[in-house]
C-alpha cells in the first residue's frame, strides 16, 4: 500500500539575504525655506547614498509656501535620484507628515527638519530598531544621557519643562516629544494616524501618547543636536497650542471622560434631591433624582465615554442602564434607610452627604457594568476602548 502524502504545508522564512530590502521614506516638512532647503537636501542626499543601507526616498513637503521653496523643491527632485516633491495647499507640519506618510509605500517613515539640527549618524539606529522589529516607533531624544546637545538656555528650559509636563499630566514614558528626528512603521502609521486630531506642531506629541496607549514600543537614540539660530518658531504660540493638546490628550481617554460624567451627574443629583425632597419626600426624590440623572448618564456615556452615535443598540443600552440604575436605587436608598433608622429626622445636608457617598460606591459598579456590558464591545465600538486607560 503506498501511503499519500501530507498535505500539510510549511512556510519556510526566506533567508535573510534572500528578503526584499526594507524601503525608507524620509520626509522633510518645508515651510518658506527658500535660503538653506538647496543645501540641507542635498547634504542629506548625499548621506544617504554613502551610508544608509536600506532602499530611500526623500520626499519634500512643501506646506504651502509663498516663496521660492516650491521651485526649489522640484528643481532638487528633477537632478537627484530618489528625491520627490509634495505639495500641499495648507501650512501644518503635520498635516505634511500625515499626507507624506499616507501616501507613501515605504516600510519605515522617518521625518526630520530642514535645518539638519540633528547629527545625521543617528539616522542608521533610529531606523534600524523599526527594520529589525524591535519596535515600531523611534524617536531622537536631546534629554537622555549620552546625547550632546548645543542651545541656549532659555530653549533648554522650555524643552525640559515641556517634557516634564507631559511626564507629570500624561504619564509619559518618552524623554523628548518634540525632536524634529522620528521614524514609525508603516503598520504603526496606519494604525496611529487616523486617531490623530493634530495638523501642526503637536502632533508630534500626540502621536507618541498615542502610541504609548496603544502599547506600542518607542525606541529612543540619543543624539547630537544643534540649535538653529535662524529658527522662525514661534514659540509662545506653539507653547500655548501644546498646552491646549495636552489637556485635550489628558481627558481623551475613556476613564477620565466617565469621571467628569459621573462628577456632574452628582452634583445634579444632589440638586434635583434638595429641589425634590420637599413635595415627594426623601424616598421619592432620591428615586426620581436617581431615575432623571441615570437617563442623561447613560446617554452621555454613550456619545462621550464610549463614542457610540447613531440609534444602533440604542434601546438595548438604555435598558441596561435601567438595571444599572435600579442597582444604584439600591445603594443609595439603602443608605437613607439605613440613616433614617439611625436619625428619624435627619438634616437634609446630612441625607445629601450620605446620598453622594453611596452614589460614588455607585459609580465605580456603574463603569464596570457600562464598560463591560451596557456598551460592551461590538461594530461600532472604537478599538481604543479593547484594553484600560493609560494614565
Amino acid at each position: 500500500m503506498i501511503s499519500s502524502p501530507s498535505s500539510r504545508l510549511e512556510l519556510v522564512e526566506p533567508p535573510a539575504w534572500a528578503r526584499p530590502a526594507p524601503r525608507v521614506d524620509i520626509v522633510i516638512p518645508v515651510y518658506n525655506e527658500q535660503a538653506g532647503l538647496e543645501a540641507s537636501v542635498r547634504r542629506l542626499h548625499d548621506f544617504l547614498n554613502s551610508e544608509l543601507p536600506f532602499a530611500w526616498r526623500i520626499v519634500i513637503a512643501d506646506n504651502a509656501s509663498t516663496d521660492a521653496t516650491l521651485a526649489i523643491a522640484r528643481g532638487l527632485a528633477f537632478e537627484l535620484p530618489h528625491t520627490t516633491v509634495l505639495h500641499l495647499d495648507a501650512k501644518g507640519r503635520g498635516r505634511a507628515l500625515r499626507t507624506a506618510w499616507t501616501a507613501s509605500d515605504a516600510d519605515v517613515l522617518c521625518y526630520m527638519d530642514v535645518d539638519l539640527s540633528t547629527d545625521l549618524r543617528a539616522l542608521l539606529p533610529l531606523v534600524s530598531a523599526l527594520v529589525s522589529g524591535h519596535s515600531q516607533l523611534a524617536i531622537g531624544t536631546r534629554l537622555a544621557p549620552g546625547a550632546r546637545v548645543r542651545r541656549g538656555p532659555k530653549r533648554e528650559l522650555i524643552s525640559r519643562t515641556y517634557n516634564r509636563l507631559l511626564t507629570l499630566t500624561l504619564r509619559a514614558r518618552f524623554s523628548d516629544a518634540q525632536c524634529g528626528f522620528k521614524a514609525i512603521t508603516a503598520q504603526a502609521a496606519r494604525e496611529l494616524l487616523p486617531e490623530i486630531q493634530d495638523q501642526g506642531w503637536f502632533f508630534d506629541t500626540e502621536l507618541l501618547v498615542l502610541a504609548q496607549r496603544r502599547g506600542l514600543r518607542i525606541h529612543e537614540v540619543a543624539v547630537d543636536w544643534a540649535d538653529d539660530p535662524d529658527s522662525r518658531v514661534d514659540i509662545v504660540s506653539t507653547a500655548l497650542t501644546d498646552l491646549r493638546g495636552v489637556a485635550r490628550l489628558r481627558f481623551a481617554t475613556p476613564l477620565t471622560r466617565f469621571l467628569a460624567i459621573g462628577v456632574l451627574s452628582t452634583v445634579a443629583y444632589a440638586l434635583l434631591y434638595l429641589l425634590l425632597r420637599g413635595p415627594l419626600g426623601a424616598a421619592g426624590a432620591n428615586a426620581l433624582a436617581l431615575a432623571l440623572t441615570a437617563v442623561a448618564n447613560t446617554q452621555a456615556n454613550r456619545r462621550f465615554t464610549f463614542a457610540i452615535r447613531g440609534r444602533a443598540g440604542l434601546v438595548r443600552q438604555h435598558a441596561a442602564g435601567a438595571l444599572v440604575y435600579l442597582l444604584a436605587l439600591g445603594l443609595t436608598g439603602g443608605a437613607l434607610s439605613l440613616l433614617q433608622r439611625l436619625d428619624p429626622h435627619p438634616p437634609q445636608l446630612l441625607e445629601v452627604i450620605v446620598l453622594v457617598s453611596a452614589s460614588i460606591l455607585a459609580t465605580v459598579t456603574r463603569y464596570a457594568a457600562l464598560r463591560t456590558w451596557v456598551f460592551a464591545r461590538g461594530p461600532g465600538m472604537p478599538r481604543a476602548l479593547e484594553s484600560p486607560p493609560s494614565f
